[in-house]
């Protein structure tokens, strides 16, 4: 294990000696140099007693300030075998997303998720009529409800891709649906393809199965199809996970080309392409027409997840895989260590909603687009040296910020914020310079929350600027 001297530690954190308390100034030191990338992960940290003395403080300084990284989830101890630098699990970390309580009196600008759309109301009660039908059954389907089923695969036959319903599975909502499939098809050492940045979920389920992950870069431009190909090839990727419909977080729309030489590049390299179409539906501007990525698929290599939660709504808990008739069994048989079938009223539900599709379209490209733009003046106005694109679908702007992200994100939560830094859309502390603003609020609320995250950037938590020398010294 590579390790860092006592020296090497005080020359790369350069705490103000005169930070009060200290040890918080000297932790947070640390942790900005992991997140930056600075001291790398799996790193051996010096012995307590010998950075005591390189920085002329106490034992019991330093102590404090491991025992702060280590509560933190950036340090990890073992009796006899010293410290050595992580990084937080996500699914504990006491920042997760997540784990946010709504109703806590901050904006919640860590979520993209629009609230649900007028005509969910309507569709609701003609569900709860449909009840009875299905009352005389166990209520357990493990492949879905017919009914909607049907109605999903008419939805991609509708858009070039001929589908039969024996090809979908309905699934708890699209985090189900990739974890589902990444469960079932990744094996412990296998390379995961994934963009970077990316939706975060995927990445964690790919290495909870014990994967590689191979990034590769994205930006708002879009994707480079040589190097998404070479990404496959050179790793012998399993599997690659893409998002090309308005990309989460940077908005970014794969064109029909692209999605046909990734495809003939997946078919090459023997890697399936797990695709989310999450945000498929939520086109705000007139774009040229694409066409789903399995419409390039000519060996069934490419399994289409999609869900009610942006187009409808997050809480009906809803998604779907569309794939082979083989595979969709075999992930029903696979579930059932997971759960056994998605709730029938809200599948129900989702069921009316599809005949409703133009109706939602309309609404949610109306209200989306008025919240893009209410978000990106304000930008422009009040932040004008944060720079990004604007996309033409989704959910989501990606921000190239002024200063590093996570500790904006920590003074944010002083003036009523909850934000989501880039490192959580990256690998190993990666993307620092970046935020994922949604604008899945209403205008008024985003203009409030302007004004908010201005505070937060020149005044931090209590007033103290965040400028560049500021940031490792904050609490």
């Amino acid at each position: 294990m590579r390790h860092l001297s006592a020296t090497q530690v005080a020359r790369l954190v350069q705490a103000d000696p005169a930070a009060r308390p200290y040890y918080r100034a000297l932790a947070d030191g640390v942790r900005a140099l992991i997140m930056d990338g600075q001291i790398p992960v799996r790193v051996r940290m010096p012995a307590e007693r010998h950075l005591a003395e390189t920085l002329k403080v106490s034992r019991t300084t330093v102590t404090a300030a491991y025992d702060l990284l280590r509560e933190r989830g950036y340090l990890e101890s073992r009796q006899g075998s010293g410290s050595w630098t992580a990084l937080p699990d996500p699914a504990t970390a006491p920042d997760n997303p997540w784990l946010s309580a709504d109703g806590d009196g901050l904006v919640q600008l860590q979520c993209a998720a629009p609230p649900a759309p007028a005509v969910l109301r309507e569709a609701m009660i003609e569900a709860v009529d449909d009840i009875p039908r299905y009352g005389m059954g166990n209520g357990y389907d493990p492949m879905g409800l017919p009914v909607l089923r049907e109605r999903i695969a008419a939805y991609y036959t509708a858009k070039g891709v001929a589908t039969r319903p024996e090809q979908i599975i309905v699934t708890t909502g699209s985090q189900h649906a990739l974890q589902l499939v990444i469960g079932l098809l990744v094996r412990p050492g296998d390379a995961v393809v994934v963009e970077s940045p990316t939706y975060p979920h995927p990445m964690e389920a790919a290495r909870h199965r014990g994967a590689r992950i191979v990034p590769v870069g994205i930006s708002h431009e879009g994707w480079q199809q040589d190097l998404v190909a070479g990404a496959m090839r050179q790793s012998g990727a399993r599997l690659a996970y893409l998002m090309p419909d308005f990309h989460n977080p940077t908005g970014a729309l794969m064109e029909d080309p692209v999605r046909a030489a990734v495809a003939g590049a997946a078919r090459r390299a023997g890697t399936m392409l797990l695709v989310d179409e999450t945000w498929g539906e939520l086109a705000l501007d007139d774009v040229p027409p694409t066409s789903p990525m399995a419409a390039f698929d000519t060996d069934s290599r490419v399994i289409s997840v999609g869900s009610a939660s942006k187009l409808w709504w997050g809480g009906l808990r809803i998604g779907w895989v569309r794939t082979t008739a083989a595979l969709a069994r075999s992930l029903a048989l696979f579930r059932s260590s997971v759960d056994i079938a998605s709730p029938v009223l809200e599948q129900l539900v989702v069921a009316r909603l599809f005949d409703r599709l133009e109706e939602t379209r309309a609404e949610r490209r109306r209200t989306l687009r008025a919240s893009r733009d209410a978000l990106v003046s304000g930008l422009r106005e009040h932040l004008p040296e944060w720079t990004f694109a604007v996309p033409r679908g989704g959910g989501t702007l990606w921000v190239r910020l002024d200063t590093a992200a996570t500790p904006l994100a920590e003074a944010a939560l002083a003036h009523g914020l909850r934000l989501a830094p880039g490192p959580w859309f990256g690998l190993e502390g990666t993307l620092e310079g970046y935020l994922r603003l949604p604008f899945t609020h209403p205008p008024g609320l985003l203009a409030e929350a302007i004004t908010r995250l201005r505070a937060a950037r020149d005044h931090g938590p209590t007033g103290t600027p965040l400028t560049p020398d500021s940031l490792i010294a904050m609490v």
